[in-house]
């Protein structure tokens, strides 16, 4: 699947291009079809991985779908080509190399979620890379637009960020204050992080740093979970807190037992 970025039509520097998408894997739920999560990968994972792993969880009312990010040159591995949702030159909270690219990955899940149907709660969460798009989602989804000015057309229930950053953090607060409306939307949408205090390629106080941004943007219903020894990487635990977050945050019908 390809997705042209809608940034490269309105006057950009850069020379329009278009991304290739990979395969989209889909998890189906096992009871009623309540809520509809798109989970995203780190950097040089696939959705295969992450279907693999999600399709183990006890929610049996989810729906998770997980897609596979452009191959690209990543200038972090001297431009080794491989999947990643974004270009970067180094691990950055205040900014990234790649908006352009970040905002096309964006719209993309966006359109994937905007199919689902109309009484199905819709969120987005991922592991590292798949984190920080997923916080820039939910920035976006406050705000009600893209960093290009285009409507973001999702209604988001929940947002959960494992051993990720927030890029463009430097900027979140100004334009949220600046809204009456997206002041609103930060209030309610929850959002879920959490962080090995181990973690050897995202340090932990990327994660912690997000949060702070996040609350002092007007992110009201956020919670932040420290893991002790935990590297970069998931443990059951941690994804059995997801779980029971999701159901109570979407107001599932409960666990399979």
């Amino acid at each position: 699947m390809s997705y042209v970025n809608p940034s490269m039509t309105s006057g950009s520097r850069t020379a329009r291009r278009t991304l290739e998408f990979g395969r989209t894997y889909v998890v189906r739920p096992k009871g009623k079809h309540q809520a509809t999560i798109i989970w995203l990968h780190g950097l040089g994972d696939n959705g295969s991985s992450s279907s693999q792993l999600l399709e183990s969880l006890s929610t049996p009312n989810i729906k998770w779908i997980c897609p596979t990010a452009p191959t690209r040159p990543v200038a972090m591995l001297g431009g080794f080509p491989c999947t990643a949702w974004f270009d970067a030159g180094e691990l950055s909270d205040d900014t990234t190399d790649d908006l352009e690219g970040l905002e096309a990955s964006v719209a993309h899940i966006a359109n994937l979620l905007s199919t689902e149907p109309a009484d199905v709660k819709l969120g987005i969460g991922g592991f590292s890379m798949g984190a920080a798009t997923a916080l820039y989602s939910a920035t976006c989804f406050a705000q009600g637009k893209y960093g290009n000015g285009n409507p973001y057309p999702v209604n988001l229930r929940a947002v959960i960020g494992l051993s990720g950053w927030l890029p463009g953090s430097r900027n979140v607060r100004n334009k949220i204050e600046g809204s009456h409306e997206a002041a609103r939307c930060a209030a309610s949408l929850p959002i879920l992080l959490c962080h090995g205090k181990c973690d050897e390629v995202v340090p932990y106080r990327y994660g912690e740093r997000a949060y702070h941004v996040l609350s002092s943007a007007g992110f009201r219903n956020l919670q932040f979970k420290a893991y002790d020894g935990l590297g970069h990487y998931t443990v059951p635990k941690e994804m059995s807190e997801v779980c029971n977050w999701l159901t109570v945050r979407l107001g599932l019908e409960g666990l399979r037992r």
